[in-house]
């Protein structure tokens, strides 16, 4: 019973795999790997048996398609050699294409499955092995041609492989049954099913689901994967609920204190801003400003850009007088640039997790409208957007998200995402025009974490840095663009 509650776990090489099977694949069990082909089952196959190499476990590799160059080729375009993985070829013989090999009593099928297996069996009990990886039930599944001795065959394999303490992962390219081996599933302890999509534009989309695992509890839906040098890398999708908790909340300056008063005394951590407003007004800006007043402090920041690059971001960082360049020297902060076109979820989630890991204490996505544009395809994706702040906030990370509005003056003016749903406060920049000039005004929407000041102030970007002025009085209609005097004016 105890041996039933804390079975014994083996690491499948693949940590953010191992994450989701909540620790591994249970020892001594069979395991189906199903996939069409190019979705990476020889290269998470490889990489199962690596990891047993590492621990010095007897590994045997069965190939009933690939021969050993091939899966050499494989290792290699990885980074890998074969070293410690006894590759085992049970192929068909050349003498087939002369014509030799022809039955007259029994069906080919029946004495190729019975050769077959004989010598599955075989190399088994000589090797001993503790991780095997059978390549492909197609080929077997073909022999057996009818179901019910296909199902007899892989459960006497079954039975076979438990009594000899081998923990076996059966990879099915789905080419013998387009929709998936059920016979397979049914009798093994768990199956991962993996999958790849082309989209109009970009990478190609690939996705990885845990379809069962008898007794255990495993993160459950579709995780991104990428199939790069070095192998398999899954990205577990973000689930806020397992990151719960109840604590204080600090208030944090941005280091403007006509800002800190317009905010109610600075930014709470865990909470999400949305610095929302047309181009040029300086939301990014003011954004890079938060980031340095916590690199003032000591606390680490992230900065994502969809659009602009690095570069740019730092020259402008260095116009306005803003110490970026020495904070990333520090390693204080971080700045990456996202290619939209190789953007998935899954990957950005992992980035995001990777940042809180390290301890950013701050996080700025620049834009949202670049983050939104750069999957428009994903279903659910504002969902996703509040499970990722959700996320964010229960690690006490304030999160910054820019957001470009569509128009430059008047009211007609919309964002590409629903403010209220995503954001805790809400900080808008806006344009007008006083006296034959475009200036810019900043005013605090939305703030959930405190009481705010609810007027609107003059805001300048210059040479010594940003400047947040006075209450702008005597207008009506500044939000508008195009204010009316009502009084007379503020010296802001």
């Amino acid at each position: 019973m105890q041996e039933a509650a804390h079975p014994e776990l083996l690491s499948t090489g693949i940590a953010g795999l191992d994450t989701i099977l909540g620790g591994g694949l249970v020892a001594k069990r069979i395991y189906l790997i199903e996939g069409e082909p190019g979705a990476g089952k020889t290269t998470a196959g490889l990489q199962f048996l690596r990891e047993g190499v590492r621990h010095a476990e007897s590994v045997v590799y069965l190939t009933l398609a690939e021969n050993r160059d091939e899966l050499t080729a494989v290792a290699a375009s990885h980074g890998w050699n074969l070293d410690g993985i006894h590759v085992h070829e049970v192929l068909p013989d050349e003498d087939l294409l002369a014509g030799a090999g022809q039955y007259s009593m029994f069906h080919p099928s029946e004495v190729e499955m019975a050769d077959t297996m004989k010598n599955l069996l075989s190399v088994i009990e000589e090797r001993q092995p503790t991780r095997v990886v059978l390549d492909s039930l197609s080929e077997l599944q073909l022999l057996a041609e009818s179901p019910l001795r296909y199902r007899r065959q892989v459960l006497a394999l079954k039975q076979f492989f438990s009594r000899r303490n081998c923990t076996v992962l059966l990879l099915d390219d789905r080419t013998a049954s387009a929709a998936g081996d059920l016979q397979v599933r049914s009798i093994a302890h768990g199956v991962i099913q993996l999958d790849h999509a082309v989209k109009d534009y970009g990478v190609e989309r690939r996705r990885l689901r845990v379809v069962k695992y008898r007794g255990r509890p495993v993160l459950g839906g579709l995780h991104d994967y990428n199939l790069v040098h070095g192998g398999l890398l899954v990205h577990p999708r973000l689930v806020a609920a397992e990151t719960r908790s109840i604590t204080e909340r600090r208030q944090l300056s941005s280091g403007l204190p006509e800002l800190d008063t317009l905010l109610g005394g600075g930014v709470e951590e865990g909470t999400s801003t949305l610095l929302v407003g047309p181009p040029g007004t300086g939301k990014s800006s003011l954004a890079a400003q938060f980031v340095a007043a916590g690199n003032a402090r000591g606390e680490a920041g992230a900065i994502f850009l969809f659009e602009e690059s690095a570069s740019n971001m730092l020259h402008r960082a260095d116009g306005l007088n803003l110490p970026l360049r020495e904070a990333i020297k520090d390693g204080l902060l971080t700045v990456q640039q996202i290619d939209p076109a190789e953007l998935s979820p899954g990957q950005f989630g992992a980035a995001i997790r990777t940042a809180v890991e390290r301890g950013v204490k701050l996080v700025v996505i620049d834009s949202l409208n670049g983050y939104l544009n750069a999957v428009p395809d994903e279903r659910f994706l504002t969902t996703y957007l509040h499970e990722l702040l959700t996320y964010l906030g229960q690690h006490q990370v304030i999160t910054l998200l820019v957001g470009v509005q569509q128009g430059m003056l008047g009211g007609t003016m919309t964002t590409a995402l629903d403010a209220s749903y995503v954001a805790d406060n809400v900080v808008m920049l806006r344009y007008f025009e006083l006296d034959g000039d475009i200036r810019q005004a900043i005013s605090v929407f939305k703030k959930r974490g405190s009481t705010h000041e609810r007027t609107i102030r003059a805001f300048s970007l210059t040479p010594e840095g940003i400047r947040v002025g006075g209450v702008l009085r005597g207008f009506r209609g500044l939000l508008t663009g195009v204010p009316m005097q009502t009084g007379t004016p503020s010296e802001a």
